[in-house]
């Protein structure tokens, strides 16, 4: 039990924390909005009075600080505010939504429901997609966007507070947090809250990487301080001399982002080249703005040189989350590449706070502004045919993506993620014109609807009564809109063949003295490697199984004794299929769960991890438990989707198998190099080589070898010293 001078204390800091709300609200706060907010607040405290969090505190400072983050971080106005103190009222306590209703009128309750409808989603053990939960969230866009961006908010303190919580339910909120949430936050223009979420689900996910980048980080600080006053000293007296209202800020790149980029570019922490960037914001009135924001751009050049290929303007093409700067990427001193973000502080603003700032400058009302970025969110969430993990990937596709600028043959511009084709042109302006295309012309010539556009492209479209979709249009597609539109149209052609297919199969196995059952159609689908009978018709009404494929099939049947002993005849296991019923029963290695089960598994072909690499299993549904390395690719999205599928493993003694590897060599090439390499593997007691390609050109020299190894460690040591030989640059494992 708490004390006396205990809840006093505790008391006294809800108040406190109460008054800072209000404080720190980037919207002004009339009377009216303050007498809201006091009523949330006060039925917040009263609901959540027994309820404490898993560290202990009083559970109400959970929905303050999501307050606090809507009110000041995010800007939003007060009813959001009053929502965000509300969030977890109906879920956790005594209060229902027809109080609240009562109480707060119809818009807070309808949020609050929103938020409430979430929840419900996310702690629901039957649901048994994650996915089909984030399309349900998405649905919830057609009552009031606020409720995203709330639970957003709620989102980001849950993982500022997330120390106390066991580490497989950290890794599975953290995972949520990198596929859904950060993307949803960049999309509505929160950069900095996408940045935080970033972080923070990189710390959980990877804790390892997370804290020796964040070491590495704070190691160089100083030094990274020093350079940066070093670098913006010079341009700050330049703006001096022009008597400009400024400051300039520098900032290390975020964690993730630094991880990104190791990854991508495969390089080490010391060869990512640009880990900070400077900001320069300006006082500036409307008129003027873009005038400045040259001006700055001409001075800061005047400097320093900038890299001609990374110069981004968003000032005359904004972005759709109506993001706004200019971007220049300059060689600073002692050589190295610094970003330089030019913003007027209207734009600092809304890079800060999205679609709040933005609609203060433009109508003074933050909600409307969303309104356009719901719309296309509809578009997307319209049809239903889509399963849900394909439906939320599409929706992924739109939320990162970068963008282009186009023209109509009009002269209007058109805003399309980067990478985008004229198909995607063509269903960003009716869907009817895309299922018509039948050609397209960009800049006046003749193209493939394959070709990617680039910005200022002048794309036309050509269209025919008689054009409709093929598959091969989805390799052309990018966008979510347009695959989503073309998979619809190709589903409905596939079921008319299918009717058509069903009748012929019907036939042609009479024919055969073969019954039409549900017995023959699974044989068939099972025989020619298909998913389900709807692809089995299809293929038979489109004539890709013909008479010839059908009568191998009955020959299959007459044979099936045949193949029924083969098939118990053990086959010798490979390397890339490794019988795992040798490895447990003789060395116990890889072991499941908390209980450390020895079980039957399948090591993934995308990641393919080996003895000593942190693993976790993957319940498949049909090839029972595939194990995944943990930084493999599709780990995030697995780890979110199906979490209820993930299950713990970790390798044991490893002292006996041996595994295939394969490593990577680049670098100078010199006599003998090749000479050292081999030595060097063979000096190694515990390394065979089983395969081995060079291959120079002008002077650099590319290596693959293919190694057996027992374990990670001998494997690390292996590369350690390689990278030691003479000429040799980077060392890495495919």
């Amino acid at each position: 039990m708490m004390t006396e001078a205990a809840i006093e204390k505790e008391n006294k800091e809800i108040a406190q924390q109460y008054k800072k709300l209000l404080r720190i609200s980037y919207q002004t706060l009339s009377e009216e909005d303050k007498k809201l907010i006091r009523q949330a607040f006060d039925v917040a405290v009263d609901a959540h009075k027994d309820q404490r969090r898993k560290s202990g505190e009083a559970y109400i400072f959970h929905p303050i600080a999501v307050a606090k983050i809507v009110a000041s971080e995010i800007g939003l106005d007060a009813t959001s505010i009053a929502a965000a103190l509300l969030h977890d009222v109906v879920e956790d306590t005594a209060y229902s939504l027809e109080d609240i209703r009562k109480t707060f009128g119809d818009t807070v309750a309808r949020i609050v429901d929103g938020l409430t409808k979430i929840s419900h989603l996310e702690h629901d053990k039957d649901v048994s997609l994650q996915a089909e939960n984030f399309r349900k969230m998405l649905l919830t866009l057609n009552d009031d966007v606020r409720v995203i961006i709330i639970k957003i908010a709620d989102r980001l303190h849950n993982m500022q507070t997330m120390d106390s919580m066991r580490t497989d339910k950290q890794e599975k909120i953290a995972s949520e947090t990198l596929y859904i949430y950060a993307p949803l936050a960049h999309r509505i223009g929160l950069y900095n809250i996408k940045t935080e979420l970033e972080d923070l689900g990189l710390k959980y996910t990877e804790p390892e990487v997370y804290n020796e980048i964040l070491q590495k980080i704070r190691e160089s600080k100083e030094q990274q301080d020093k350079y940066i006053d070093e670098f913006t000293q010079v341009i700050k007296d330049s703006l001096d001399k022009e008597n400009m209202k400024y400051t300039i800020k520098g900032r290390p790149k975020s964690i993730f982002s630094i991880r990104r980029k190791m990854k991508n570019q495969n390089v080490t922490f010391d060869e990512v080249y640009d880990k900070f960037a400077v900001r320069i914001i300006y006082g500036s009135d409307p008129a003027n703005e873009k005038f400045l924001a040259w001006k700055i751009y001409s001075i800061v050049t005047d400097h320093f040189r900038p890299n001609p290929t990374r110069l981004r303007d968003w000032i005359s093409s904004p972005k759709s989350t109506g993001y706004e700067a200019l971007h220049i990427t300059v060689m600073g001193p002692k050589g190295r590449w610094v970003e330089v973000q030019i913003r007027s502080e209207r734009m600092n603003e809304i890079a800060e706070k999205g679609y709040a700032a933005h609609y203060k400058y433009k109508q003074g009302n933050g909600e409307d502004g969303l309104e356009e970025w719901v719309n296309k969110l509809q578009e997307a969430l319209e049809n239903s045919e889509v399963n849900a993990v394909d439906f939320v990937e599409q929706f992924k596709l739109n939320l990162y993506s970068k963008e282009i600028f186009v023209f109509t043959p009009q002269g209007e511009l058109k805003s399309l993620p980067k990478g985008a084709t004229p198909l995607d042109f063509a269903f960003s302006i009716h869907t009817e014109v895309g299922l018509r295309t039948r050609g397209a012309r960009v800049n006046g010539k003749l193209v493939p609807l394959s070709t990617t556009l680039n910005s200022g492209d002048q794309v036309e479209i050509i269209t025919s009564e008689k054009a409709k979709p093929n598959s091969n249009w989805l390799d052309y597609a990018t966008t979510a809109r347009a695959r989503a539109k073309i998979k619809s149209s190709l589903k409905e052609e596939k079921k008319d063949i299918a009717e058509e297919g069903k009748a012929i199969l019907t036939r042609k196995l009479r024919a055969q003295k073969i019954p039409f059952n549900e017995k023959t159609v699974n044989e068939l689908v099972i025989f020619f490697k298909l998913k389900t009978s709807l692809d089995l018709f299809y293929r038979v009404g489109a004539g890709i199984i013909d008479n010839q494929k059908l009568k191998d099939y009955a020959a299959s049947r007459s044979n099936a004794l045949v193949s029924f002993f083969k098939s118990k005849i053990r086959r010798t296991p490979t390397i890339e299929d490794i019988d795992k019923d040798e490895i447990t029963a003789k060395y116990d290695q890889l072991v499941f769960g908390r209980e450390e089960e020895v079980l039957d598994y399948k090591l993934a072909n995308c990641c393919n991890p080996i003895p000593g690499d942190s693993v976790f299993g993957f319940i498949t549904v049909s090839e029972g438990i595939k194990v995944h390395k943990k930084d493999c690719p599709n780990a995030i999205q697995l780890q979110s989707n199906f979490a209820y599928r993930i299950i713990q493993a970790k390798w044991k003694d490893s002292t006996q198998e041996e595994f295939k590897v394969v490593i990577k060599l680049t670098g100078i090439d010199n006599i003998g190099l090749v000479n050292d390499v081999t030595r060097e593997i063979s000096n190694n007691m515990n390394v065979n080589i089983k395969n081995i390609n060079f291959d120079s050109r002008d002077g650099i020299f590319t290596g693959r070898i293919t190694v057996v190894v027992k374990n990670n460690n001998i494997l690390k040591k292996l590369m350690e010293h390689l990278k030691k030989i003479n000429g040799i640059d980077k060392v890495s494992r495919e």
